[in-house]
């Protein structure tokens, strides 16, 4: 192999590489006869923007560059407004992104979320959902956190997504009780 073919210093290079193993070109000489793989790819979207992009309209622009170079799905960063979905999905519409684009959620289990997950992930909470945890005692929080997810799940389907994924971070049980209130999930006995 030669030396620095297989640095891969953003996404789409990693997308553009898979694809090529799709089509069986492959890096290491050794496997030139080797069949093509089977890979299907997917990518992430920021509706809010990534951190690093100067603003939304460049940072779609680096999501259709991983479109065209070969992706086949987008699974966005979570977010607690719908709003900001939408108004994502439009745009990369009007950038001729028509892949799927998976709305992607959190549910929120604790106060300390109201802090660390903007810190961290560089997305904003709505208000209305952080007043109420706010003056929430500990021991209701996920409960209104699985409230405030039901209703953007609701949304999301009746707006026809073509699925959700969820974030769990090693945490199911809050997921689990969503889809019990969404009749989605039945305990097995």
């Amino acid at each position: 192999m030669t030396a620095g073919k297989s640095v891969n210093r953003q996404a789409v290079d990693l997308v553009k590489q898979i694809a090529a193993m799709n089509k069986g070109k492959y890096l290491e000489e050794s496997l030139l006869d080797a069949k093509p793989s089977n890979f299907c790819v997917g990518v992430s979207g920021y509706p809010e923007k990534h951190f690093e992009a100067p603003n939304l309209k460049t940072d779609i622009r680096f999501v259709k560059e991983k479109i065209d170079a070969g992706a086949e799905y987008v699974v966005t960063q979570m977010f607690f407004d719908n709003k900001i979905y939408f108004e994502f999905v439009d745009l990369c519409r009007k950038e001729g992104i028509n892949v799927p684009i998976i709305p992607g959620l959190k549910i929120l289990t604790a106060k300390a979320h109201l802090i660390s997950v903007p810190k961290n992930f560089y997305i904003s909470i709505p208000n209305e959902v952080a007043d109420e945890i706010y003056a929430a005692k500990p021991e209701h929080v996920m409960d209104i956190g699985v409230g405030w997810a039901a209703k953007q799940v609701e949304e999301l389907f009746n707006r026809n997504v073509p699925s959700v994924h969820f974030y769990i971070m090693q945490n199911s049980k809050p997921v689990k009780k969503l889809m019990e209130r969404l009749k989605l999930f039945k305990q097995i006995a």
